[in-house]
């Protein structure tokens, strides 16, 4: 029992010589001076450093320092000093040299570390964080950038690291209230940007594989290695206020959100987004604006997936876009239906794509994609495509559609240059009629206009089964033909 305890065991130096090769496994040189005595490594004037030699620009940063303390029970307790700058610098080969200095501020900071070299978990909790700009300088030069911080309060969370023929780890964070604040001044000039506001939490869980060795200008590389990850973002309600000026005018406004996720992965097979946010509200006034204005959408949401690597089998696709119930306040409303002809019911666009592509070069290759630049590659194919779902409101007018179609590529020559593509899509019009009326009424249409509408209307949809409703099925075959609800068109 005794063995197998001291087995799982994990000292000062195995945690901090793990942490050197997890940041020189990223491309740092790592600089230090460490001291140990009475159970505790001090590591003090800490450095990295990392060269980019494509953008011909070299990143140092260097901190304080921070201390490892043996526990006696196994375990490591890691402590940093309660103020503790850190220095950014930024040297470029062509352009502007920055330096920048930041406060790290933090209370109740507490951080321990258990299991063995090979299989570390740190749990940590902190009351409060403080991160903000101390100091700017460009080429050398003092720069007045005005003030930058933002404030995390009740942390906690956990991570966990693993080592075998890769690095793999598991995390978890969550916060309470977070604070910024960003009053920052043109230094060219007499302009001023002024935001400040919070969120009542923020979460973050994901895990990832990371080869040992690696180098971030070689994605590719890295893919092929294993490298992959997934997280997902999340955020609390919050709210922001704003203030912009310059000689000729000022803006100011505020914004609030009732909190959203996102949600990232990437792997040797795909990069994917998806995120979401409700309940988003924004007023503004000043500048160009006559008189205030006000909006707000009940809810944003975007997805995408893509494939990233060359391969011989096609791959899934997808694209997703939501921006639902939005709304104006009725002075915008005025400016241009001042008799209240228009519905002002909210609007919403919602868009779903999903499809196969068969990639021919690596998107994160860069001399790859060079070449598609110069045109000497076609960076892939498109085989098929499918509308899941189509959703336009507004104004009292809805247009809803699905449909999906195949792409023969091997044929480029019976659409003009594109893949003959075969298939069909169903479309539905509610209230088209009438909103077109009103806007002839309005002023906004001339009637001759209105008149081509309907024809072109006419040609391609039929009446529906209610009120001010047509219907269009559009089919298209790989020989060319086009037909709109049975008609040949093409």
């Amino acid at each position: 029992m005794t063995g197998s305890a001291a087995f799982a065991d994990v000292t000062a130096e195995q945690v901090w010589n793990d942490w050197k090769q997890y940041m020189a496994g990223f491309g740092y040189d790592m600089q230090a001076e460490e001291d140990y005595s009475a159970g505790a490594l001090t590591v003090s004037n800490l450095t990295m450093a990392m060269q980019i030699p494509e953008e011909d620009v070299s990143i140092s940063i260097a901190m304080g320092g921070f201390t490892f303390t043996d526990n006696g029970d196994g375990t490591v307790s890691m402590s940093i000093p309660p103020q503790m700058p850190i220095t950014v610098n930024v040297d470029a080969a062509e352009g502007e040299d920055v330096d920048v200095k930041v406060d790290y501020d933090t209370s109740g900071y507490s951080v321990v570390i258990s299991g063995d070299p090979d299989d570390m978990t740190y749990n940590y909790s902190v009351a409060e964080i403080t991160i903000a700009l101390a100091e700017m300088a460009v080429n050398g030069a003092p720069v007045d950038f005005g003030q930058a911080s933002v404030t995390m309060t009740d942390i906690t969370g956990s991570s966990n690291m693993k080592k075998g023929d890769m690095r793999s780890t598991v995390q978890r964070v969550n916060s309470g209230p977070i604070t910024f604040l960003a009053d920052i001044n043109d230094p060219e000039g007499p302009g001023q940007m002024k935001v400040s506001g919070g969120y009542d939490s923020i979460g973050f869980t994901g895990e990832g594989s990371f080869p040992l060795v690696m180098d971030p200008a070689q994605m590719s590389e890295m893919l092929e290695a294993g490298f992959a990850f997934n997280g997902a973002f999340s955020f609390g309600a919050g709210s922001s206020e704003f203030n912009f000026t310059d000689e000729e005018q000022a803006v100011q406004g505020a914004s609030s959100t009732g909190g959203g996720t996102l949600d990232v992965a990437m792997d040797a097979d795909r990069l994917s987004y998806a995120g979401r946010a409700v309940d988003y509200e924004i007023q503004l006034s000043g500048g160009e604006f006559p008189f205030p204005v006000e909006m707000a959408m009940r809810e944003t949401a975007f997805n995408l997936l893509m494939p990233v690597a060359s391969s011989d089998e096609e791959q899934d696709f997808a694209f997703g876009l939501t921006m639902g119930d939005f709304t104006m306040s009725d002075l915008i409303w005025s400016m241009f239906d001042a008799g209240g002809q228009l519905p002002r019911d909210p609007a919403t666009i919602a868009i779903d794509l999903t499809g196969k592509v068969k990639l021919l070069v690596d998107l994160m290759n860069p001399d790859e994609m060079a070449a598609v630049d110069r045109g000497e590659k076609m960076p892939g194919e498109l085989h098929a495509l499918d509308l899941n779902n189509l959703r336009v409101s507004v104004a009292g007018a809805e247009l809803t559609g699905e449909g999906g179609f195949t792409f023969d590529n091997s044929d480029m020559v019976t659409f003009g240059g594109m893949p003959a593509p075969t298939g069909s899509v169903d479309l539905k019009l509610v209230g088209g009629n009438g909103l077109l009326d009103k806007l002839v009424a309005m002023g906004f249409v001339p009637e001759e206009q209105a008149m081509g509408a309907r024809m072109m209307m006419g040609m391609f949809a039929v009446p529906g089964q209610g009120e001010d409703e047509l219907t269009s099925k559009i089919e298209v075959t790989g020989d060319g033909q086009v037909k709109a609800n049975g008609q040949r068109l093409k």
